[in-house]
């Protein structure tokens, strides 16, 4: 017989539907932008102050931010003397990132598209910089600590898949055309929701590996 879920890996699924309310603004925060062009402009600009598609960005996104938290929040609990003490620091260091992610850009939302100059635009993209780097050794950390044990090997492909798609985009922008910058960025963003969501359903699953 399979082991009852308590409630805990239950709520575990938020990380799927703050995964899916991203997406969704994603996808159709555009219709809300006349003249918007994804392959060219960054997600930020669609909840820019003066952006004509904020509304439909924040009623959109609603649960992606508040989903994230809650998720990770519970993973953390959950992986109390668990794992292996890398695995759980490169988690700790996850929800760290989550938390940043979600208060930072509250605070600071871009005030015009692109990048206008003023203080607010600075630590929007202090907030960016930091979310990176910390996202970046949160998921080396876990593809160390999975790789190191004999345990969780699927948790370290998908840190390893997550951070590729990562360094993808990092690299991506700075090398594509001007005209095609929305495309690697979007890598970036999504990769860390995504590795969110995949923290969840193991969360769902009471971390049991197949």
């Amino acid at each position: 017989m399979a082991k009852r879920r308590d409630l805990i890996q239950w709520l575990g699924l938020f990380g799927v539907i703050s995964f899916l309310s991203y997406v969704t603004a994603l996808i159709f925060s555009p219709l809300a932008y006349p003249g918007y062009d994804w392959m060219a402009q960054a997600v930020s600009d669609l909840s820019a102050e003066n952006s004509p598609s904020r509304i439909l960005w924040n009623q959109l996104s609603s649960l992606s931010g508040i989903g994230s938290v809650v998720c990770i929040m519970l993973v953390c609990v959950y992986i109390q003397g668990k794992l292996t003490k890398s695995l759980r620091i490169g988690i700790y260091l996850f929800a760290v990132m989550l938390w940043l992610s979600a208060v930072g850009y509250t605070m600071f939302p871009l005030t015009d598209s692109g990048f206008a100059g003023a203080f607010q635009d600075l630590m929007h993209v202090v907030v960016t910089v930091l979310v990176v780097g910390l996202s970046i050794a949160s998921l080396l950390t876990i593809m160390i600590g999975s790789f190191r044990s004999e345990d969780y090997r699927s948790l370290g492909k998908w840190a390893a898949f997550a951070l590729l798609l990562m360094v993808a985009g990092a690299i991506g922008i700075n090398v594509v055309p001007t005209q095609y910058f929305g495309i690697p960025e979007r890598f970036s963003v999504i990769s860390a929701m995504g590795f969110n969501a995949i923290l969840g359903i193991y969360l769902f699953r009471g971390f049991v590996e197949t």
